[in-house]
C-alpha cells in the first residue's frame, strides 16, 4: 500500500528568514510561521489556537526567493514534507524536532503577500517563487546533495 507525506499550510513569519551554508557547500533556509485557527465556543465566546510550525529549505531557487521577499509578518503557502531528525543534547539526552521540508520538485513556497519596498527583481525572480516550484525550471531541485542533518547545530535545530 503506498503512502503519502505531505504537508499544506498558509501562516505569517514570526521572525525574519535564517540561511546557512554547510561545510559541503549547500544551503539551508529556516523560518516559522504561524498557523492559526478561531471558533466561537459553546458559550459564544471567540477562541483562538497558534500552531508554529518549522520549516527548512533546501532547494536553491526556494532559498534565494526566500532570503529576498520574506520578511517578518509576511503570508505565505507552503508545501512540503514532514521531516523528524534526531540528535543528542550536549548533556547527551535525545532531542527530535519535527519540520515541513522543501526539498525536490513537490516543494512549493507561494507569497501571499505584495512585493516590500521595492525589492521586486525585473528579471520575474519573484514570479518563480509562486506556484508549482516543479514546474518553474532550473534551481528548484536538490541543493547540491547536502543530507537533511549535515552540518546541522547540536544546540538548537534548524535554528543555528
Amino acid at each position: 500500500m503506498a503512502s503519502v507525506n505531505k504537508w499544506i499550510g498558509i501562516g505569517n513569519l514570526g521572525a525574519d528568514v535564517e540561511v546557512r551554508s554547510f561545510q559541503s557547500g549547500g544551503k539551508v533556509a529556516n523560518f516559522r510561521i504561524a498557523c492559526s485557527e478561531s471558533w466561537k465556543d459553546r458559550d459564544g465566546n471567540k477562541q483562538e489556537r497558534t500552531e508554529w510550525i518549522t520549516v527548512a529549505i533546501f532547494s536553491e531557487g526556494l532559498i534565494g526567493v526566500a532570503e529576498r521577499y520574506l520578511r517578518k509578518g509576511s503570508k505565505v503557502y507552503v508545501e512540503g514534507q514532514l521531516r523528524t531528525r534526531k540528535w543528542q543534547a550536549q548533556d547527551g539526552s535525545d532531542r527530535y524536532a519535527t519540520e515541513v521540508v522543501l526539498q525536490g520538485p513537490g516543494a512549493k513556497l507561494v507569497l501571499l503577500d505584495s512585493a516590500q519596498g521595492g525589492q521586486r527583481d525585473p528579471g520575474g525572480e519573484r514570479s518563480r517563487g509562486r506556484g508549482d516550484a516543479g514546474s518553474s525550471g532550473g534551481g528548484w531541485g536538490d541543493s547540491g546533495g547536502a543530507s537533511f542533518a549535515d552540518d546541522l547545530d547540536d544546540e538548537i535545530p534548524g535554528w543555528g
